[in-house]
């Protein structure tokens, strides 16, 4: 019979989300398990938000010379040395992932284990240790689930080493020559961008004409203009053929507009990441499942149904951001210690950025998800291609929408691609948080000249559109001009 170990809250991953959902557990109760079943170290320090960071730096460096010319100012091509650009990219990773580690192995031996986890009941999981001891069972009066989520590469793709994952770029050792990216989303994007800007040929296929987190039409028709005037991007396209020749990967597609025959070196594929709660035996439990294995759950709590069990995190398939990965989880292990006593966390206010350029972002309430729900709402927005800093600096590209609810005239959300969005989001999601309307940031100072200029060009165009002034919106060739 196997040994049976009883705890009062057992954690299923040890990534962001389980990281803060054992610290806030532990300051409850000693009596504590933290599982993780791979290795040590979040998705965003190993595979994601860091190293993506790191490669986009070097692009944008390597760019900054093209982008001079038109101050009149002239470099020479810039020489990419792609081992140098791995070699950082790699030692910062490390350095980041050896942080996560170390401050997870400071933790008592006895509160951690590296095994496989799976349910066997409501409340006990069977694990299988990765040091090759025998399997034991856990039997826990309150569970965490927290195991993130994991690339995909579908069966059409199976195509040998060079067909891989946006997990594999950061392991490269030297840039490709060529790559054939498919996706358009968030991790395509950028990586996509930032290939193309460090001389590799690169080609971006996108499905359905959309592209990173965008629904309000006119922002995504402007965002697939500005990046397919940038770099190779077909914004629609299906895959007719991908198959391995003496030269390297072929891929032979075709939209309505155009299509291609070319050969790759590599081909990424970044069509998401789905959560990581197949191999978790969920259906033993009890709770209620979406059609795609993943819990129903109480998004102030984390609790699943009326159950002692908790999600936290990419797990959920609710919002894969890093931030709400680390509320959901401080969140999800307060309640599981303290069951049944429950704390409930309000929902932050939307806010997603893609880090490519110009920048793309969304911060409240989407596009679609105002539509979705019916909500009555007036729409201002601003055209960088005239905004006077945006103009100077030579970043004027780009379109942000801002949505103000019709009887109150408060700020719902906004979605943009443009100069600055990372800043231009977390201003309006902060002011979103705190439920002010319009006239409360139209009241606010704009320093001049800045592109949050832009911004109040949007909303005064806003407050237009909702009667709350008589005032025609000022043109946006006057915005950074004297009295503006």
């Amino acid at each position: 019979m196997s040994e049976i170990r009883e705890v009062d809250v057992a954690i299923i991953g040890a990534g962001t989300a389980g990281m803060g959902a054992y610290r806030n557990a532990a300051k409850e109760t000693d009596s504590v398990l933290l599982i993780e079943g791979n290795v040590y170290g979040t998705t965003c320090a190993r595979v994601g938000c860091m190293p993506s960071k790191m490669l986009i730096a070097v692009a944008n460096a390597a760019h900054a010379g093209e982008h001079a010319k038109g101050f009149g100012v002239h470099y020479e091509a810039p020489k990419i040395d792609g081992r140098a650009v791995m070699a950082r990219i790699k030692s910062l990773r490390d350095r980041y992932v050896g942080l996560v580690k170390d401050s997870v192995e400071d933790w008592p031996a006895r509160h951690r284990v590296m095994a496989n986890a799976h349910f066997i009941g409501p409340d006990t999981l069977k694990l299988t240790p990765k040091d090759g001891f025998a399997d034991f069972t856990v039997k826990a009066k309150r569970i965490v689930i927290a195991t993130g989520s994991g690339s995909v590469l579908p069966d059409s793709f199976d195509k040998g080493p060079n067909v891989i994952t946006s997990d594999a770029v950061f392991d490269w050792d030297d840039l490709p020559k060529s790559v054939l990216v498919f996706g358009a989303g968030v991790l395509g994007l950028e990586i996509g961008q930032a290939l193309h800007r460090l001389g590799v040929r690169t080609v971006l296929l996108g499905k359905n004409n959309s592209i990173a987190q965008l629904s309000d039409p006119s922002v995504c028709k402007t965002a697939l203009k500005v990046i397919g005037d940038a770099m190779p991007f077909h914004p629609d396209h299906d895959l007719d053929r991908l198959e391995q020749t003496k030269n390297g990967l072929r891929a032979v597609w075709s939209s309505d507009q155009d299509g291609g025959d070319e050969v790759f070196e590599k081909v990424l594929v970044a069509i998401g990441r789905p959560p990581n709660v197949a191999m978790l035996n969920l259906d033993v439990t009890g709770i209620a499942l979406t059609d795609n294995g993943v819990p129903l759950f109480d998004k102030t709590t984390g609790q699943c149904g009326d159950s002692t069990i908790f999600i936290a995190g990419d797990a959920n398939a609710d919002t894969p951001l890093l931030h709400i990965a680390a509320r959901q989880g401080q969140t999800g292990g307060t309640n599981a210690a303290t069951h049944p006593e429950m704390n409930h966390s309000r929902e932050y206010a939307g806010l997603s950025v893609t880090f490519c350029d110009p920048q793309i972002a969304t911060a409240g309430r989407t596009y679609r998800a105002l539509e979705d729900d019916g909500v009555a709402f007036c729409t201002g927005e601003i055209d960088w291609s005239d905004q006077g800093r945006a103009t100077v600096m030579r970043t004027n590209q780009g379109l942000t929408r801002i949505y103000g609810e019709k009887q109150t005239g408060r700020l719902l959300g906004a979605e943009m691609i443009g100069p600055d969005a990372e800043h231009m989001a977390h201003l309006l999601a902060w002011a979103i948080d705190a439920g002010q309307t319009v006239e409360d940031l139209l009241d606010r100072p704009f320093y001049h000249p800045c592109v949050e200029e832009g911004l109040r060009t949007a909303l005064r165009q806003l407050a237009y559109e909702l009667n709350l002034t008589k005032q025609a919106p000022v043109p946006r060739s006057l915005d950074c001009g004297p009295g503006a």
